[in-house]
């Protein structure tokens, strides 16, 4: 196996020798195979480690031993502790999804602050077999049907030639330690029913069914270079940029065979699902006007074409305006006047322009996007009424209330901007400086 790995990484061209190389070893038998057999190769080297936090003792057992094993081979030791499911509830993703995007980040960080030229994970022939099988189930296009790469950017994976039979074997023949997961053995794990209970079952057919299957997937990713280079070429012709905005040109589109499939590829990095893709080539033959949403982008189709636009998360952002500001762009346009109060001043009747008492104003203001539970009073009332109440009121659209912005004084909405200012802030008799503020659009 060792002349086998050596040949595998001189063959891809998957480093030289003189690179420096951050290890991923999780302390389980492929990456503790990994770590021998580049030890064994002479490469300069370093390990990382993520402790997920997600098995108790177990996890700081893992920690312990990878610390023990860089200690035993004098190799700079780096380590990580995340607190997984609390960031996997924060954004929404499933626990493998959280640890995937954490450890991956992290690694890039190290390399990065420590010079390392690529990172080394201990993906092998038989992950490439069960990553085929999980994307199959997900309804994957072929792309996910082409196996691991062997290398991406900075991300070599130099077991891909072997299969874990033959890792077992390097290992009991060298004698190598190395730590058990006992969640490889739960069940409740897709990948882990593939390989105890779908791949046994495949094999009692054909006993040679995981070279078969291997051989499939390197045609599937000749297949796709060749899909790649077609399915670019048509997205020259029908496919525009500018800006935020991508168009995809529909009289181009209407007429090509297989549609659906090229919508696909056009449209999966928007995030857009391949049930919602169904759904926009149906909507190709309708009225102009009809929008789709992704997590991360709207499209509408227009008569001749579709646009595609990113969704900004808006509801959570603040702006501040410090005093003696003289104007905003972001996130619209405002302009500010502090003005002495006179006897003939007059209060424009302009639902774009608000003029308040400036000293009882305490900077920065914030701009936010109103949320359910605001409340504020509205001039001329003299008690508080709901934000959401006042738009029920106001008979604003779906469209307006998603746009509308307001403007606080520490926890007082002071305006809903161009709609309404607030009655505690109004200009009075005792007034002497007015802050003046025209939303320009």
């Amino acid at each position: 196996m060792f002349e086998q790995f050596k040949d595998f990484i001189k063959e891809k061209k998957l480093i030289r020798k003189s690179d420096k190389i951050l290890l991923t070893v999780s302390g389980g038998i492929d990456s503790i195979v990994m770590l021998d057999l580049f030890i064994r190769a002479g490469y300069h080297c370093g390990i990382a480690h993520c402790n997920f936090g997600l098995r108790g003792d177990e996890s700081d057992g893992d920690e312990d031993f990878v610390r023990q094993q860089a200690y035993e081979r004098g190799i700079k030791f780096h380590c990580k502790r995340f607190s997984t499911e609390e960031y996997a509830e924060e954004n929404k993703i499933s626990i493998q999804m959280a640890a995937r995007k954490l450890r991956y980040d992290w690694f890039e960080k190290v390399r990065l602050s420590h010079s390392f030229h690529y990172i080394a994970t201990a993906h092998n022939q038989d992950d490439v077999i069960e990553t085929f099988f999980i994307n199959m189930i997900r309804g994957s296009g072929i792309r996910g049907l082409t196996g691991i790469k062997y290398k991406s950017g900075h991300i070599i994976r130099p077991l891909l030639f072997s299969p874990r039979s033959q890792i077992e074997e390097y290992a009991n023949m060298n004698e190598l330690t190395f730590r058990e997961d006992s969640s490889n053995a739960s069940e409740k794990y897709t990948r882990n029913k593939i390989r105890h209970k779908i791949l046994p079952l495949f094999e009692s057919i054909n006993p040679n069914f995981r070279n078969s299957l291997i051989d499939t997937i390197h045609k599937l990713s000749d297949t796709e270079d060749i899909y790649n280079f077609e399915v670019n070429k048509r997205k020259g012709e029908m496919v525009e940029e500018s800006g935020d905005t991508v168009t995809i040109n529909l009289e181009h589109l209407r007429d090509i065979p297989h549609r659906r499939t090229y919508l696909y590829e056009f449209l999966s990095e928007f995030q857009f699902s391949p049930r919602q893709i169904k759904d926009i080539d149906e909507a190709l033959t309708a009225g102009s006007g009809k929008q789709f949403f992704s997590s991360t982008s709207r499209l509408v189709k227009d008569r001749s074409k579709l646009l595609i636009t990113p969704i900004e998360n808006e509801e959570y952002r603040k702006y501040y305006i410090e005093d003696g500001t003289d104007y905003i762009f972001e996130p619209v346009y405002l302009e500010f006047n502090v003005i002495n109060r006179s006897s003939t001043f007059q209060i424009p009747h302009d639902h774009r322009i608000a003029c308040l008492d400036y000293d009882l104003l305490t900077f920065p203001l914030l701009i936010r996007k109103w949320q359910s539970g605001d409340y504020f009073h509205p001039l001329g009332m003299k008690h508080r009424k709901k934000l959401s109440d006042f738009l029920v009121d106001q008979k604003l659209s779906i469209v307006d209330k998603e746009n509308l912005w307001l403007i606080l004084n520490n926890e007082d909405i002071i305006w809903v901007i161009n709609r309404r200012i607030d009655e505690r802030y109004k200009i009075t008799d005792k007034t002497r400086k007015i802050l003046r503020i025209k939303a320009v659009r």
